[in-house]
């Protein structure tokens, strides 16, 4: 019964008296790895209509959710663009009054 115990989810590692810090960190990080996304790459029309949502957002104040690049996971805010900074490419974007956050423009890989 022990047997089965250790075995089921990570009581493997878990209940190992031999495990050694190190080893541990090291599949913890080669499990994060192996969980690593890939930024997609998006073409000259698409990034143009992305441009051109996030110029509508500033000028008419209009709600956009923006779907971010992130290594891991996938992320969304939605705000408006508040602030445009052409030769940072980034944008001031807020969230709720007072919340806001920069956001570079080549991390934003969708817009609604």
């Amino acid at each position: 019964m022990t047997t089965r115990k250790k075995l089921e989810g990570n009581g493997l590692w878990e209940s190992s008296r031999m495990m050694l810090p190190e080893h541990k960190e090291l599949i913890i990080r080669r499990q994060l790895e192996e969980s690593r996304r890939e930024k997609p790459l998006l073409d000259a029309q698409e990034i143009e209509l992305i441009e051109h949502a996030l110029a509508e957002s500033y000028y008419v104040h209009r709600t956009v959710t923006l779907k971010l690049y992130d290594e891991y996971a996938e992320m969304e805010r939605t705000g408006v663009v508040s602030v445009i900074l052409t030769h940072k490419r980034e944008i001031k974007f807020t969230t709720r009054p007072g919340e806001w956050e920069w956001i570079k423009i080549e991390d934003i890989i969708s817009i609604q």
